[in-house]
């Protein structure tokens, strides 16, 4: 059995040349194989390529270009514009005004989409231009979109959800429903961290928006009918158990075509445009994870699953001081690693130890996913920070960071909300599925 010496060391030597720029699937590939040819020789070598493709062959795996591809087709589509001006009829009222309406779209978006990234652009796209002539801080323009890109995971049906539950043969239908209430909470606390700071400083949400009669509210309500129907399609074949994870993505893509259809954006070209990108984003995806597969083969083989539970049981630490361990360690590797990283390349050592202290695998997989849409709006590195900035393309990037630190304070309290209420994520799912 390795030893905890040698663990210490891999993850180290990991972790490094994350932090000097090497590519995290080349890290991990090299990691696992050095460590694999240290202990087992050739062997090791030559079970490289069966074990890729079998890491690769998942099911569940097929439903990530799925999602990927929903979000496209809806913001291709023209929905997305829809669906924020029709939110914006119904919060610019309160105190933050429009700002509101980055959380609100955000959270909608997140519930088809899937990913922080795509929300995080396709939010700025729409929400960038319509502050343009308002007097909004601009520092609560774009932490407010920053924020709201992080619920991309947090909210169903996150890919970031499939890639746990693959890694750790988690349900993924239960990390689906785990996520619904923490999901919802983060978006309050969001809203009223806005309401708090215009309260306080109102000079920060500009000149009060003019009402809109009721009638046009109505009326415009009809764009947010396509994302809901796209969501409850989506979560309700897996909640019936009609259709899989997998089939329920399949069938959200189809129910978008007719919604892109309905705003006269369907085309040839647009599908063209939706299947390039989701190819990008997709074959980004599986690099990462075949290699963090493979790295978890090489780590059972090893024993380290193992020694990290024994080395738990050694330890007397509480299962709510050991999660408050991770979650300092999280921060502060969330400043300098990006979400994938940070969750593949950390989760093969974790999750045994998390297991042997008897926390709940559900539960840690909202834990983990908080963690990781934590790390995307921490400076210097959070890559939705530098998306927005790109589609922003103007000022400094240092106003983005600014931006987002109330919002960053607001997601450490829901950190410490759900440590100390795990039932906010285990209740759903044990409600739903049993327990």
């Amino acid at each position: 059995m390795i030893s905890s010496l040698e663990i210490l060391i891999g993850l180290a030597l990991m972790l490094g040349l994350m932090f000097i720029g090497f590519h995290v699937a080349t890290t991990m590939l090299v990691v696992a194989l050095v460590g694999a040819t240290l202990h087992f020789g050739m062997p090791a070598i030559n079970a490289v390529g069966e074990q890729l493709w079998a890491a690769g062959e998942d099911y569940l795996l097929l439903s990530i270009p799925l999602y990927i591809l929903l979000g496209e087709i809806l913001m291709r589509g023209g929905a997305t514009d829809k669906m924020y001006r029709s939110l914006a009829d119904w919060l610019n009222r309160l105190p933050g005004g429009l700002l509101h309406t980055n959380i609100g779209a955000s959270a909608l978006f997140s519930a088809v989409s899937g990913s922080s990234v795509a929300t995080a652009a396709t939010i700025s796209t729409v929400a960038l231009p319509a502050f343009k002539n308002r007097r909004y801080d601009q520092r609560m323009v774009l932490g407010t979109i920053a924020a709201g890109a992080s619920l991309g995971n947090l909210i169903p049906p996150g890919v970031a959800f499939i890639i746990y539950g693959s890694m750790t043969n988690t349900s993924a239908a239960r990390l689906y429903m785990a996520g619904i209430v923490p999901g919802a909470i983060m978006t309050v606390l969001f809203l009223l961290t806005i309401l708090a700071i215009c309260v306080w400083r109102p000079s920060m949400a500009g000149a009060r928006e003019a009402g809109v009669p009721w009638s046009e509210k109505l009326r415009n309500s009809v764009h947010l009918l396509g994302p809901l129907a796209v969501f409850g399609v989506v979560m309700g074949g897996i909640y019936t158990g009609w259709a899989t994870v997998t089939e329920s993505a399949a069938l959200g893509v189809l129910v978008s075509l007719p919604i892109a259809a309905g705003y006269r954006k369907l085309s040839i070209t647009m599908l063209h445009e939706c299947f390039r990108s989701t190819m990008r984003l997709t074959a980004m995806t599986a690099l990462i994870l075949v290699a963090a597969l493979y790295l978890n083969f090489v780590l059972s083989m090893l024993g380290v699953p193992q020694a990290l539970a024994s080395l738990i049981k050694s330890v007397d630490v509480s299962p709510i001081m050991l999660l408050w361990m991770l979650a300092v360690m999280y921060l502060v590797l969330g400043i300098a690693l990006e979400t994938m990283p940070m969750l593949v390349g950390t989760l093969p050592v974790v999750f045994p130890i998390v297991q042997a202290a008897g926390i709940d695998p559900v539960f840690f997989g909202v834990f983990m996913v908080l963690m990781c849409e934590i790390s995307l709006i921490s400076p210097p590195i959070g890559m939705t920070l530098y998306v927005i900035q790109g589609v922003r393309r103007e000022g400094s990037i240092n106003e983005v960071f600014q931006g987002t630190l109330p919002f960053f304070a607001a997601m450490v309290l829901m950190t410490a909300i759900l440590i100390h209420y795990p039932a906010i994520a285990t209740y759903l799912p044990n409600l739903m599925f049993g327990r």
